[in-house]
């Protein structure tokens, strides 16, 4: 049986909060490696500190990456997604080297399927640091597996 949640077992206006995770200098500079983007924002000390943020910031795009790792820890992904349908991102707040970020979803609206066995989840998703700041604010749409 899977561990992940059913889609008829989703309920509107339920928050999933998922554990937390620290961004660290290395996950920045190994994202800038992966991606080519080497904003000096995100990988020199000396520009980032004559920015208004006074300091770097970790990418957006890797903060939202984490995000999804943090969405697969809750654990209602796991066997019963059947496809990530879109995703969207608004970049709120900084996030800094050694901020901790968690991830909370919450489902905003069902939909089955009119083939049945499935249906599409409408989640808002939420990151925030460990102050409770809002980071990036968004979407997720994910069609589910149901138990028939």
């Amino acid at each position: 049986m899977p561990r992940g949640t059913f889609f008829s077992d989703f309920e509107v206006g339920h928050t999933y909060v998922s554990p937390t995770r620290t961004v660290s200098e290395a996950d920045v500079m190994q994202f800038a490696e992966l991606s080519g983007d080497r904003n000096p924002l995100h990988v020199d000390e000396d520009f980032a500190k004559k920015t208004p943020f006074g300091q770097r910031v970790a990418h957006g795009m890797l903060v939202a990456s984490i995000s999804t790792g943090l969405g697969q820890d809750l654990g209602i992904f796991e066997g019963t997604t059947l496809a990530l349908m879109g995703q969207t991102f608004e970049y709120r707040a900084p996030v800094f080297f050694g901020d901790t970020v968690r991830l909370e979803l919450t489902v905003e609206s069902v939909k089955p399927s009119s083939k049945g066995g499935r249906g599409t989840v409408f989640f808002r998703s939420e990151v925030k640091k460990q102050d409770d700041t809002l980071v990036i604010g968004g979407t997720w749409t994910v069609l589910f597996r149901d138990k028939r």
